[in-house]
């Protein structure tokens, strides 16, 4: 297996049945850019949902509250205030042109972006986490995909994500089957 996404299904069987169907394109106008191709594939292979009954991993088009756009945006204006209110704004994110796109969450409140810089594809954006309820940032040099084969396998620890994550043994809940309040 020679991506992430392949390697993840060692360490996390996807479920029966596989992920989401997405309208790709849609998903490409409501973020109003391209997907990264690892994050196609984790949809198309898990579907939105909840690692280590942890780390969510948002969906497009979702009847959940997990919806990958609508916290997308959420998350951008939400930033944008705290930035205008004084935060400090992260120097990876303090370019014009620079979006920070949040593609997961956890239980906590840390959300988990995109660096989508303009001058890069999609498949070459890494990872910001964003500790929950404050300015801590960090970032790392790895797409989605990758990201959570490092974060589940132990290989990456972040600081900013609950200590009991990854669990042992690893789970995935789909968003589908998820009793929403």
């Amino acid at each position: 297996m020679d991506n992430a996404a392949d390697r993840l299904t060692e360490i996390v069987p996807p479920p029966a049945p596989a992920g989401t169907a997405v309208d790709w394109e849609e998903a490409a106008r409501a973020l109003r850019t391209a997907l990264p191709t690892d994050y196609v594939q984790l949809i198309e292979r898990y579907g939105g949902g909840q690692f280590d009954e942890y780390l969510w991993l948002l969906e497009p088009a979702s009847d959940s509250v997990y919806d990958l756009a609508e916290i997308a945006e959420e998350r951008e204006d939400a930033l944008e205030y705290l930035w205008n209110m004084g935060e400090a704004k992260p120097a990876l994110l303090d370019t014009p042109g620079v979006r920070a796109i949040a593609w997961g969450s956890t239980d906590n409140g840390e959300y988990l972006y995109w660096l989508a810089r303009p001058d890069s594809t999609p498949d070459q954006w890494t990872v910001l986490v964003n500790e929950a309820r404050g300015e801590e940032w960090e970032h790392f040099e790895m797409g989605c995909a990758e990201f959570l084969v490092a974060t589940l396998s132990g290989e990456v620890r972040s600081d900013l994500l609950w200590s009991r994550y990854p669990a042992d043994p690893h789970t995935f809940r789909p968003s589908r089957l998820i009793q929403q309040d």
